[in-house]
């Protein structure tokens, strides 16, 4: 597995980039929506996590002048709902870092194909 974080501090630090817009546009990679997404999953429900996503997205995008073609509402709530189940399929002792980790270690690629049959979020 892949140690993609040291510490609870880095992953803190990547999702306040990202909520304060500090990140520039073009160093918010793949890992770091991933990183975003399961700090959102661990501290808030699905549903929530969901919007927050989506709304920092967009107010991401926003604040650095990128086009708003680039956001996906249906992309965004595939991979909130793959993330969601592959934390589901963990330990649930595990800590934020691990989950971050193996999260990243998992889904990494952002080739990974993503079921954007569904729009409902399966309790």
């Amino acid at each position: 597995m892949g140690h993609y974080f040291q510490n609870e501090k880095e992953i803190e630090a990547v999702v306040q980039g990202f909520g304060s817009c500090t990140t520039g546009a073009d160093d918010f990679k793949h890992r770091n929506h991933l990183t975003v997404a399961v700090w959102y999953l661990r501290n808030s429900t699905p549903e929530q996590a969901f919007q927050k996503m989506c709304s920092g997205l967009l107010h991401f995008l926003d604040h650095h002048g990128v086009g708003r073609k680039k956001y996906d509402e249906q992309l965004t709530l595939s991979w909130i709902k793959l993330i969601q189940k592959t934390i589901e399929e963990m330990n649930p002792d595990l800590s934020l870092l691990q989950v971050a980790n193996m999260v990243i270690d998992r889904l990494g690629d952002s080739r990974v194909v993503v079921d954007s049959s569904s729009s409902e979020f399966n309790p």
